[in-house]
């Protein structure tokens, strides 16, 4: 009976972002929301939230405990009524319900990523006592993974997206973003328009409602801190305790966080020339700051000229760049790979499992293309406008930003498919609003740089924000931190957020957890391993 009082509450909360859709969309909108339009919304509402989900073991060999299962959620929220589509979704329940205090939402990172697996993973870390106060609920957002997922039919070669700039290949890198977009729209063209962060917030929503909850906790990590902060935009009222870790500039999305990568790496790579200059006695990289920046570049201008060779595979001084944006951040690693590549360089043997990192051809993507169709599906749907049109506009930025960000800033602002995609269908999410939640952050994150996590915190007004001082890694809580991990599950807990602002230090078993259990992934549509 829970759920039917929820009813109305639920026809409200999501008509309400309807209205400014209905009135600015140039597809079959109404000039404006009338009553009879909002009534017809409703009803049409109502009938996802009566919803009852069929649970059951998610796999014959996964715990008894982990369920899932799947609903119907509307396509485009502006005609509720129209066509659905699936939404995988799963939970493992409070190990103790008299103490149970609602759902905590584990939002997935990405955009692209899956999420239905994450409350197995969550419950091998968390204290007992938040899995004493939690349901754990997962779910992979719309167009991804289990959930009505999308194609572009791209070829493996197609999917790598983060192209360095050349002269001579420049207007083949255009052709292939204007191919790219192309492909996707032949392909998804009316699901494309809707696998938006805006819809994946009114999904979580709609989640909420049909499983009889006034209110959502959450732990979001990476993309989804971002679809936590749209979530807090569209629905504050239904937002309870907010953990936002490694988290996205939302005035960024997303050409703008793309391009941080490159911002956040310069000052990375120069803490660790100044690491390795420091133990020049043992590494000899160089005696000062600029010699192991001199040694670097000396390297990467051998690869450019002749690829190095390292158990078959060439590396080129692209191949070193790219995969030194993400390595600079961890000085040891680092230290280590661009020794091995010396050796190469030298002609001594090299070890190829340390230099794999660097391997020029490396993984690819599985044969599905889902993760990387909806990435882009997301990274230009969320706003467009963010994405210049004019292929001259993207060389010029290209250019400009290898000259200020060399190691990597030619790869972050190349052309991209956006610039051929359609307008979006709404504006860009505003994230800007008083609700309660803690920001936790890396000093040193290469996909998230600090400077993301610290906008976010701005702009979510009742914010406070923890900071790890010398923090490595994509992800904070749950490493072993006590600082961090107690400061978190303490307002898990209680709700209560600290009276100011939280500064940790890193710890070495924490770095080397985090590192850990971030298991090497690959960015979606990219043929190298990174971290996501």
């Amino acid at each position: 009976m829970r759920r039917r009082r929820l009813v109305p509450l639920v026809a409200v909360s999501v008509t309400a972002t309807l209205a400014p859709a209905l009135a600015t969309s140039t597809a079959t909108a109404a000039p404006a929301a009338a009553p009879s339009t909002v009534a017809t919304a409703e009803a049409a509402l109502n009938r996802y939230v009566e919803q009852e989900p069929r649970w059951k073991r998610c796999e014959a060999d996964s715990p008894a405990e982990f369920e899932c299962a799947t609903i119907k959620v509307p396509l485009d929220y502006r005609v509720p009524g129209g066509k659905w589509i699936d939404l995988a979704i799963s939970r493992i329940r409070s190990t103790a319900p008299d103490k149970r205090r609602g759902v905590l939402f584990l939002g997935p990172g990405g955009p692209g990523s899956p999420g239905l697996d994450i409350p197995l993973d969550k419950q091998r870390y968390l204290p007992e006592s938040a899995r004493q106060k939690y349901d754990l609920i997962g779910f992979d957002p719309r167009g991804v993974g289990r959930s009505t997922p999308i194609s572009c039919d791209l070829e493996p070669e197609e999917r790598n997206w983060l192209r360095p700039y050349k002269k001579e290949t420049f207007d083949e890198d255009a052709a292939w973003a204007r191919d790219f977009a192309g492909k996707c729209k032949e392909k998804a063209g009316d699901t494309l328009p809707h696998l938006t962060t805006r819809n994946a917030a009114r999904d979580m929503d709609l989640l909420r409602a049909v499983l009889g909850e006034e209110k959502v906790s959450y732990l979001g990590n990476s993309y989804g801190t971002y679809l936590g902060a749209v979530y807090t935009q569209l629905f504050p009222g239904r937002a309870d305790r907010f953990v936002l870790d490694s988290a996205v500039d939302p005035a960024r999305v997303w050409r703008g966080m793309i391009q941080l990568w490159a911002e956040g790496a310069e000052p990375a790579f120069d803490r660790w020339t100044e690491w390795a200059a420091g133990r020049s006695g043992t590494y000899g990289l160089g005696d000062t700051p600029k010699e192991v920046d001199r040694t670097f570049w000396d390297l990467v201008a051998r690869a450019d000229e002749k690829a190095i060779e390292v158990d078959g595979q060439p590396t080129t001084g692209d191949d070193i760049r790219r995969n030194m944006r993400f390595m600079a951040f961890r000085p040891t690693e680092a230290t280590e790979l661009v020794l091995e590549l010396k050796k190469a360089t030298a002609g001594e043997p090299a070890s190829a499992k340390k230099l794999t990192a660097f391997a020029g051809s490396g993984k690819t993507e599985p044969a599905s293309d889902n993760s990387t169709a909806s990435f882009w599906a997301v990274a230009c749907g969320d706003n467009s406008a963010a994405w210049p049109r004019d292929p001259e506009r993207y060389r010029q930025d290209t250019i400009e930003d290898k000259r200020r960000y060399p190691l990597y800033g030619d790869f972050t602002s190349s052309i991209k498919p956006c610039a051929f995609w359609d307008t979006s269908v709404e504006p860009a999410t505003t994230v800007n609003n008083k609700v309660g939640a803690l920001v936790v952050q890396n000093e040193w994150d290469a996909q998230t740089p600090l400077p993301s996590g610290q906008a976010l915190h701005a702009a979510l007004k009742g914010s406070k924000m923890v900071t790890v001082l010398g923090g490595e890694g994509h992800g904070v809580y749950l490493n072993g931190n006590a600082c961090t991990d107690d400061t978190v599950t303490g307002y898990l807990l209680t709700g209560k957020l600290p009276a100011k602002d939280v500064t940790c230090e890193a710890t070495a078993d924490s770095n080397a957890e985090a590192q850990k259990k971030q298991k090497r992934d690959v960015l979606p549509g990219l043929p190298l391993p990174e971290r996501f």
